[in-house]
C-alpha cells in the first residue's frame, strides 16, 4: 500500500458523513443509530445506562461467539459485518466495540468505507501487536521490561539475549492472557515455547490480514502475526488507567487497582478508584500521555496496564489495549454515575466524552473473578431467577455467571492459562470491607461451583 493510499484511507476513516446518500437519518427525533460489533446482554444494559442513552439506538453486529470463537477470518466476519450494514435502511452514524481483535482491527476497516469515526488503523495494530507496541513504547519512555523475539523454529529455543529470568513467555496477540507463562528457569522456558508454538496461530494467522493492510515500518517488516515474545517479570501493584484521544490532546479519566489471588498471576478484582498514593497516579496518567501520542491514537478509547513497585518507587507498563475496558463498565458507573461505553459512543459520535466524576451512589466498587483453578464441569449453575433475586436482596450487586451448566471448564473460551472463570461479581460500598462482604455473601447464595473431571484433576492447570 502506498503512502498516498494510506493518507486516503486514514481521512476516510474520520469522515462524518457516511457515503450512503440514498438513505435517511431520522433527523427529527435525533437518534443515532449504533452498531456495536459483538454486543452481549451484560453490556447491553450498561450501554443503555450512559447518560443520554435515549438519543441512541442500539444494534447488534454480530455475535460475541463469531467473533472470539475458533481461528477466525478477518475477510469473512468483514463480509458478514457488511452484510448487516449495506440490509440497514437508515443511517449509519457509529460503529463501536469493546473488544480486542478482531473487534479492535475490524472498527477502522468499517470506517473507512461507512464514513463512521474511529482511530486509525495503524494506531490500533501497534497496540495490538505486543512486539511493535513495545518498539514504540521504548522511543518515549524508559517504563518498559527487556523484552525480545522468540525464535519458534529453534530445536531448543533459548530466551532472547539480554532478557533474564523471572519472565513471562506470550504469544505478541492473544486473548485475555491466553497462553501466557511465567517461567522461573530454562526447562520452564521451553515447556512454554512448546505450549505456545501449538496454539499460537488461533490470532496469529488471522492477524497476517491485518497486517497487510498497513504500511510497516522497516523495524516490523517480516515480523508477521505468529510471534512469540519473552519480558522479564515485573513486580510489584497492579493497576490500570482509562483514557481516551480526541484532537491531539490524551485525557485520563480514571485509575484502578488489580488484586491477584494469592500466589498466583489470575486476578481476583479490579477496584476504583485506585488506592495509590496521588502522585503515582499523576506519573501512570503522563506515561500514558507520552505512549498514546506516540503510537497516534485519535477519537478512541485505551486502557493502559501497569505495575508499581513502592519498594523501589518505580512504575513499569504492561501493556497497551486500544480500546477501554468493558469489564469496568459497571465500577465507573457505581462510583461516578456513567459507564465508561459513554466515552466509547460520544466519540464516535462527535460528542463530548467527558465522565461525570464521583456521580455515583458509592464511594467504590470492585468487578471480582470467582475462578476455580483445575480443570472440571460446571454443576450448580445459577439460574437466572436465582441470580436475579440475589442482585434484589444485596444492593450493589451484579453477577454474570460464565460457563452454562454442565459445560465442561477446559472448552471455555479466553481463560487465562491458570484459571477459569466462573463467574463475575460487582460489588459497590463505600469501603474495601464492604466490598469484600457483599462479594462473600453473593458467592455463597449462589453456591456456584465446579466439580473435578472424572479421573481427578490429572488434566488439570498447574
Amino acid at each position: 500500500m502506498s503512502t498516498t493510499e494510506k493518507t486516503a484511507l486514514d481521512e476516510a476513516a474520520h469522515e462524518t458523513v457516511p457515503p450512503h446518500s440514498s438513505r435517511t437519518a431520522d433527523d427529527r427525533t435525533g437518534i443515532s443509530d449504533v452498531f456495536v460489533l459483538g454486543m452481549d446482554e451484560a453490556n447491553r444494559a450498561t450501554l443503555e445506562a450512559v447518560p443520554g442513552a435515549e438519543r441512541y439506538r442500539f444494534h447488534p453486529l454480530l455475535t460475541p461467539e463469531e467473533l472470539q470463537e475458533d481461528e477466525v477470518s478477518v475477510p469473512e466476519l468483514l463480509e458478514r459485518a457488511r452484510g448487516v450494514l449495506d440490509g440497514f435502511d437508515g443511517r449509519i452514524d457509529a460503529v463501536v466495540g469493546y473488544w480486542d481483535f478482531p473487534v479492535s482491527t475490524m472498527i477502522p476497516l468499517l470506517a473507512r468505507e461507512y464514513g463512521t469515526r474511529s482511530t486509525s488503523l495503524e494506531s490500533v495494530v501497534k497496540c495490538e501487536h505486543k512486539y511493535w507496541s513495545r518498539l514504540e513504547q521504548r522511543k518515549v519512555i524508559e517504563e518498559v521490561p527487556r523484552f525480545g523475539r522468540v525464535d519458534l523454529e529453534a530445536a531448543e529455543p533459548e530466551p532472547p539475549e539480554g532478557v533474564r529470568f523471572p519472565m513471562w513467555v506470550k504469544p505478541a496477540l492473544a486473548y485475555s492472557s491466553e497462553l501466557a507463562y511465567g517461567v522461573e528457569n530454562l526447562a520452564e522456558f521451553r515447556d512454554a515455547v512448546a505450549r505456545i508454538k501449538e496454539g499460537i496461530g488461533r490470532v496469529g494467522r488471522p492477524f497476517e490480514y491485518i497486517l497487510e493492510q498497513v504500511e510497516l515500518p522497516e523495524e516490523m517488516r517480516g515480523v508477521g502475526g505468529v510471534v512469540c515474545l519473552a519480558e522479564e517479570t515485573l513486580t510489584g501493584l497492579q493497576c490500570a488507567v482509562e483514557g481516551y484521544a480526541l484532537d491531539g490532546e490524551v485525557t485520563v479519566y480514571g485509575v484502578l487497582d488489580s488484586i491477584t489471588y494469592p500466589d498466583s498471576p489470575s486476578f481476583l478484582r479490579h477496584q476504583y478508584p485506585s488506592m495509590l498514593p496521588q502522585p503515582v497516579q499523576v506519573r501512570l496518567a503522563e506515561v500514558a500521555k507520552r505512549v498514546i501520542g506516540q503510537i497516534g491514537m485519535d477519537a478512541a478509547t485505551f486502557s493502559i496496564e501497569f505495575f508499581y513497585d513502592p519498594g523501589k518507587d518505580e512504575v513499569r507498563l504492561l501493556e497497551i489495549n486500544p480500546r477501554h475496558s468493558q469489564s469496568h463498565a459497571e465500577l465507573f458507573h457505581f462510583v461516578d454515575g456513567a459507564p465508561n461505553h459513554h466515552c466509547m459512543l460520544a466519540l464516535a459520535l462527535g460528542r463530548d466524552p467527558a465522565l461525570p466524576h464521583r456521580g455515583g451512589n458509592y464511594r467504590y466498587a470492585a468487578k471480582w473473578y470467582h475462578r476455580w483453578f483445575t480443570d472440571g464441569v460446571a454443576r450448580r449453575v445459577p439460574s437466572q431467577q436465582e441470580i436475579a433475586r440475589v442482585e434484589a436482596r444485596i444492593p450493589g450487586v451484579v453477577v454474570d455467571v460464565v460457563p452454562r451448566p454442565g459445560q465442561r471448564l477446559d472448552h471455555l473460551s479466553q481463560q487465562d492459562s491458570y484459571s477459569y472463570e466462573l463467574a463475575h461479581v460487582f460489588t459497590a460500598g463505600d469501603d474495601e470491607e464492604e466490598l469484600r462482604d457483599k462479594y462473600d455473601r453473593a458467592i455463597a447464595a449462589l453456591g456456584l461451583h465446579g466439580e473435578p473431571s472424572q479421573g481427578g484433576a490429572d488434566g488439570g492447570r498447574e
